[in-house]
């Protein structure tokens, strides 16, 4: 796994600002960020034709309401990668802020599902999406998800972490 930015200081306010205060030019930033990362992953290469596939976490239906859509994938188209907008939440997905390791995932197990629109080729490379990690509750759902769907996750990158993920920390 790896992150761009702790979840604290001006990693947070931006990611804040963006997501749940409108501002959605931000979208240009941390696709930028994203696309100078992707890269500089280890064992992350682009497939035959140049591109990098991004696969971008869900939101619950609710959120991405709220914010007129969903924020990871305004960054992931405005990273220039290929996007596979595939995964999405079952019914009965809370909101996971304020719930403990052992919550989360259970909150959701079973409940992450693959969407049968824009399926990227069979056993596509792909990098999974998120905006921060806590847990890894998330991460590792949606990993297995794809993986059970065929797909070879190659990375996780995370635009902020709560708890050091860093390459280098």
């Amino acid at each position: 796994m790896f992150t761009l930015a702790d979840y604290a200081g001006a990693g947070r306010e931006l990611l804040l600002a963006f997501k749940e205060r409108g501002r959605r030019e931000l979208a240009a930033v941390f696709g930028a960020l994203v696309a100078a990362a992707l890269p500089r992953l280890p064992g992350v290469r682009p497939d035959e034709f140049g591109k990098w596939w991004l696969v971008p976490a869900p939101s619950r239906r609710a959120a991405s309401r709220r914010r007129g859509g969903s924020h990871l994938m305004r960054i992931a188209r405005a990273s220039g990668a290929s996007v596979a907008p595939i995964l999405g939440f079952s019914a009965g997905v809370r909101d996971s802020v304020g719930l403990d390791a052992a919550a989360r995932r259970a909150n959701l197990s079973g409940r992450v599902r693959v969407l049968p629109t824009g399926l990227p080729p069979p056993g596509t490379a792909v990098v999974l999406l998120d905006d921060v990690v806590t847990t890894g509750a998330t991460a590792a759902e949606c990993g297995s998800v794809l993986r059970a769907a065929g797909y070879r996750v190659t990375a996780v990158l995370t635009l902020t972490a709560a708890r050091s993920t860093h390459p280098h920390g």
